[in-house]
């Protein structure tokens, strides 16, 4: 591992724990150059998978871009890391179970229907955009469907 501060190509596991229900590990490590500790996570890797588009279109997977859109979600919301992880970890875990290839679409849905349980304004955040709301009536009708 190369430390983050000095770029030194060897350093030292402190501490190891299992965190996130046993998924991953963490460890606290410190440079042997510079004594700079910091923190890694070691998890398993379920996201090697192609999203394919609406258009048809394939591209790999991308944890991080789409995090971003649960965050925008989330925003100013009450929702804490950990549990945005979770459902992450559990998502990924589901889409691995489909092969190689995931359609966006089962990724969109499935992105809602977490959101729900965890938070129903992130829910309708995300829905306004994936499902491309283009009126209020479109709105109101998700929002009935939830107060269903």
């Amino acid at each position: 591992m190369i430390c983050p501060k000095c770029k030194y190509h060897d350093t030292r596991v402190l501490d190891s724990r299992d965190t996130n229900e046993n998924r991953e590990i963490r460890r606290r490590r410190a440079c042997n150059q510079c004594n700079y500790r910091f923190t890694t996570f070691e998890r398993v890797e379920y996201t090697n998978f192609v999203v394919v588009k609406k258009d048809q279109s394939r591209e790999p997977y991308d944890r991080q871009k789409l995090e971003v859109g649960i965050w925008k979600a989330c925003e100013k919301r009450p929702i804490t890391v950990e549990q945005v992880s979770n459902l992450m970890d559990r998502l990924e875990e589901k889409w691995s179970n489909y092969g190689k290839e995931v359609p966006s679409k089962v990724l969109g849905e499935d992105v809602m229907n977490g959101l729900k349980e965890v938070d129903e304004v992130a829910y309708i955040r995300f829905a306004s955009v994936y499902r491309q709301f283009k009126d209020i009536e479109t709105f109101k009708r998700e929002l009935q469907k939830l107060l269903d």
